[in-house]
């Protein structure tokens, strides 16, 4: 006869987290313009090692996705305009100059809620930098809704602490 184990029997009490509770730190942009963010995600390579008649397989490079994040373009203050500050660190394309990574590689902090605004885990983007941007589309066409901002991110690696 089984046994029955009460872990198993009763109700476990679940709270998911939700795609909507989120706040991502990025210095220089108001937390209210962000509008969505890329979950992080990784790609480990494979390397094959052989041996006469077999092969072994060991894991490889890490390498972190790049991340999409979306931004409201607000007339003030102005979305673009931040992403343009952080763009001029990478280039400044009036004088043709390009920065030093220290000036553009930023650290972004991905902080996910719980349901009463808690802090349930965090997510610590560490050398972040932009690899595209667009900056929305116009037409006559459309019914007023806001402006969205587009960018590309990638990054040296990322931490999850909680």
């Amino acid at each position: 006869m089984a046994v029955l184990d009460p872990n198993e029997i009763f109700t476990t009490a679940f709270e998911p987290k939700q795609t909507n509770r989120f706040i991502l730190l990025v210095d220089g942009f108001p937390s209210y313009i962000i509008k969505g963010v890329s979950a992080v995600g990784l790609a480990q390579e494979v390397v094959t090692l052989n041996h006469i008649n077999i092969y072994r397989k060991v894991k490889g490079r890490t390498t972190w996705n790049d991340l999409t994040m979306t931004l409201y373009d607000p007339i003030t203050p102005s979305g673009a305009q931040a992403v343009m500050e952080w763009v001029r660190l990478h280039h400044e394309s009036v004088t043709g100059r390009n920065g030093y990574s220290d000036f553009y590689k930023k650290d972004l902090t991905i902080n996910i809620l719980g349901p009463v605004g808690d802090i349930v885990s965090e997510w610590v983007i560490k050398g972040a930098l932009i690899t595209s941007a667009e900056f929305g589309e116009y037409t006559w066409d459309g019914t007023g809704e806001a402006t969205n901002l587009t960018l590309g991110v990638t990054m040296d690696y990322c931490v999850l602490n909680f």
